[in-house]
Parts: structure tokens; sequence; C-alpha cells
């Protein structure tokens, strides 16, 4: 990465306070019961989860995470486009010595739990994103970004309720023995950031898709008319480029134009992670969309 993109990801280019952020008075900002009131990152909950956000973007960065790595992305500045993803691909290989987890304190039996890396928790997620995997991933968005989960198998609208209680379990199971499963995320997201800033730097926003059977399975804020819908996403979804593709998932399409900052993954970032949907892996809040019948 070329200086100035390094200091781009280690310093915010925007504060809290800048033109276009939204305040916690706007009519649809994220639900006090859908946040947590700190996070991990340069922007509060109820700032990156509103609709303005989703109107008026700007980048979001983990704490910590480009300062921790500066390495990797002098290298991954350094590598052409193609070799990329193997760059990163083999830095987190070596640093979470995750084909020497002994090396890392491993001294268990249970084998199996040192190969549950950033890699099989994505693949479980496009399996049913209602998995421990999928547990792990919305618990890491809850951390970092401060959205709390609004479903996971059932709705999660009871933080005392039994929904709640096991989602709970399943994002601990899912992180037991592993080696900083959260902080190899911290990077996946990171990595990706990178890559779609190197790709298209211009971009602000993606417009992708997502089929549903019934609308009434998300949390709809307000209707300003015609076929839009302002509703409250889970705090991470997978949407798809591909309106055709969406199309095999629901009687009805939501389309939507999303920030690229909140994208945590996509199907081309690494090969091999992600097969054949085109999907992208989105982190939630309140956004706007349009509905069709197909």
């Amino acid at each position: 990465m070329e200086k100035n993109n390094l200091t781009a990801l280690a310093k915010p280019s925007s504060s809290d306070n800048g033109e276009g952020l939204c305040r916690g008075d706007d009519k649809t900002t994220l639900p006090r019961g859908a946040r947590l009131p700190i996070n991990r990152c340069n922007l509060p909950a109820v700032i990156l989860g509103s609709l303005t956000y989703q109107r008026h973007p700007t980048p979001l960065f983990i704490d910590g995470v480009a300062e921790l790595h500066r390495d990797l992305f002098r290298r991954l500045d350094a590598a052409p486009a193609a070799a990329r993803a193997q760059v990163f691909r083999d830095y987190l290989t070596v640093h979470f010595r995750l084909e020497h987890p002994e090396e890392a304190g491993f001294c268990g039996r249970r084998r199996s739990r040192t190969k549950a890396d950033y890699a099989r928790a994505i693949r479980g997620w496009s399996f049913d994103a209602d998995s421990r995997e999928g547990a792990v991933l919305k618990g890491w968005v809850e951390s970092r970004f401060g959205l709390l989960p609004r479903h996971h198998g059932q709705p999660l609208t009871d933080p005392a309720g039994d929904a709640y209680r096991r989602y709970l379990e399943m994002r601990a199971q899912g992180l037991y023995g592993t080696n900083a499963l959260e902080a190899q995320l911290d990077l996946v997201y990171t990595y990706c950031q990178f890559e779609l800033q190197r790709r298209d730097p211009e971009a602000s926003h993606r417009r992708l898709y997502r089929g549903v059977n019934r609308l009434g399975d998300h949390e709809v804020l307000a209707r300003p008319g015609g076929r839009q819908q302002v509703i409250l996403l889970n705090n991470l979804n997978s949407f798809t480029a591909s309106r055709e593709r969406a199309g095999e998932f629901g009687d009805y399409l939501l389309t939507a134009d999303l920030p690229v900052h909140k994208v945590f993954f996509h199907c081309g970032l690494l090969p091999g992670v992600l097969q054949g949907e085109d999907e992208f892996l989105v982190i939630g809040g309140v956004v706007e969309v349009t509905l069709s019948t197909l």
C-alpha cells in the first residue's frame, strides 16, 4: 500500500462530527435495543447503523488493526494484484500459527478445533447463517461495530430470553479452542476494504440484491412511499451482486445501494472460500431498500 493509503487505513478521514453523519435524533436511526453503547471502531453504532450512514458513508476502521499489522499491508502494496490473496493467506497462516497450533499454546486432544479458522467460519456461514460459525460472525460484528444481532434461528429481541442464550452458547462454542479467531476476522474485514479501495477507489456504494419470501422476516421501520421501505437488517447479512441469483431465494426482491465500507467479505476476495453465488457478506443496520416482486 502506498504511504498515504496506509495512513488512511490507520487514521479515519472523518471525525464523528463530520458533515453528513447522522445524529441520535434521526427519525430512522438505529433503535436503542439494536446497538451497544461502545464498540471497537472509529464510529459509534448509532451512526454507522443509521440510514444517514447508508446515504453518506465514511470509512470504518477497527481499532489498532492497521497499526498492528503494518507489515502485512506493506507486503500487499508490493505484491501484484494476482498474488495479493496468497500473500494475505500466508500472513494469517504464519501470524496465527494456523498450521502449528502447538506453537500458539495448543495442548488439547480435540485437534479439530484448531481448524476453526477464518475460512471455516465464512464457509460455515455460507451453508447456514444460523450455525455455530454464523453465531461467531454475528458476535464479531457485535463486538467490533456495536450492532446487536436481531436473528439467529429465532428473533433475538429479548436479551434475557432463551433464543439469545442459545446464540451466546453457540458463539462461545465456536470461539472455544481457536487461535484468536475474532482477530483473524478483523484482518479479513480490513483486507477486504483494502482490496475494494484498490479495485475501485471512487466507489462509495455497491448495488446488491437479496431474495426473501416475506418482508415480515425483516423489521420495517418506515415506508417512505412507493416500493421504498426502511428496514432494520440483522447485524450481518448475505446479499448478491446478481439480481437473477437473488431471485432464486425468494418471491420478493430487496434492492439496496449499500456502502462498500460495510462489506465484510465477498466471493471474489479469497478464491475457494465462497463458491458460485456472487455472495457479499454485509454488515447491517438501518437501510432503505426497494421491494419488488419477481
